[in-house]
Formats: structure tokens, C-alpha cells, sequence
């Protein structure tokens, strides 16, 4: 979602994680919401960016997802629930992290696997783990890999 929110405009992206624009007038020196009628361009094309932001989440969401966000104000409020939904919370997060780093501990071939099984079941683990921030060099992952072979290779 966001490489396709960001290939549209990266002003949208960030309506999405920082939160909709507000311009704001100084009168008799307090700060006032700025009056629409009075917004240069620049300022309404920020405005919008949460509103497109909205159109582009929306659709995308099956109807249980949409119920959960259906009343938020801006995109970017339902970015987070969104996120907390999927990702969930730090602590979450963490023990899913720990859970995969187990499971890519105590990674072999399984009996009857082929090598393409395997790859593909290694494959996924590691992609799980970099996407959570763990790194890795080629050469770790080459050496994982060759170690949970059977004898047969």
C-alpha cells in the first residue's frame, strides 16, 4: 500500500503517516484554523492529500476492515488501527519476531521435501525476518541453507 500511495504522490503518503495538513492564520495573534475560500493552492493541494488519501485506503479494505474504520476522521487514523490490526502492538511485534528467529534457528528440510520446497519455505522465513529488521549477509544464508540439507545432498 504504500508504494502504490507513494508512486501517486509522496504528499499523500505523508498525509498518511504524519496526519492531515491544518493551515492555520495568526489573528490579533492567536493561531485560527485557516477558512477555506482563504487557502493559497499550495495549502488546498496539502488539504486534499488526506481526502485521496481516504479514497485510495477505502476501496482496498474487505467489509470487516472498512466497518473498523468507517468512522475515522483521516487517513491516517485509520493507518493505525489498520496497522495495529495487522502488525499489532510493539510487544506483539517483538514475540513475532522471537517466534520466527526460532523457527529460522531450528529450520532442516523436511522428509520428502524438495529442494524448491525448501527454498521456498526458507525464502519466506527470511523475508519475514527483514521485514521485522533482521539482517542477514549472503553468506550466513548460504551457509543456514547447505546445513539444513539432508544427506542426500
Amino acid at each position: 500500500m504504500k508504494i502504490f500511495i507513494e508512486s501517486i504522490d509522496r504528499g499523500i503518503w505523508n498525509a498518511v503517516v504524519n496526519g492531515s495538513y491544518i493551515p492555520m492564520s495568526v489573528v490579533n495573534g492567536e493561531s485560527i484554523v485557516k477558512a477555506y475560500d482563504r487557502l493559497s493552492e499550495a495549502e488546498n493541494k496539502r488539504v486534499q492529500y488526506d481526502c485521496v488519501a481516504k479514497n485510495i485506503i477505502t476501496p482496498a479494505l474487505h467489509l470487516d476492515e472498512f466497518f473498523r474504520v468507517s468512522q475515522c476522521s483521516s487517513a491516517k487514523e485509520m493507518w493505525d488501527i489498520l496497522e495495529v490490526t495487522h502488525e499489532g502492538t510493539n510487544d506483539v511485534e517483538r514475540a513475532r519476531k522471537h517466534a520466527i528467529i526460532q523457527e529460522y534457528k531450528l529450520f532442516r528440510m523436511q522428509l520428502g521435501e524438495t529442494i524448491a520446497d525448501v527454498q521456498k519455505r526458507f525464502t519466506h522465513i527470511v523475508n519475514h525476518l527483514i521485514g521485522l529488521g533482521k539482517q542477514f549477509d549472503k553468506e550466513e544464508l548460504n551457509i543456514k541453507i547447505l546445513k539444513c540439507l539432508d544427506r542426500s545432498w
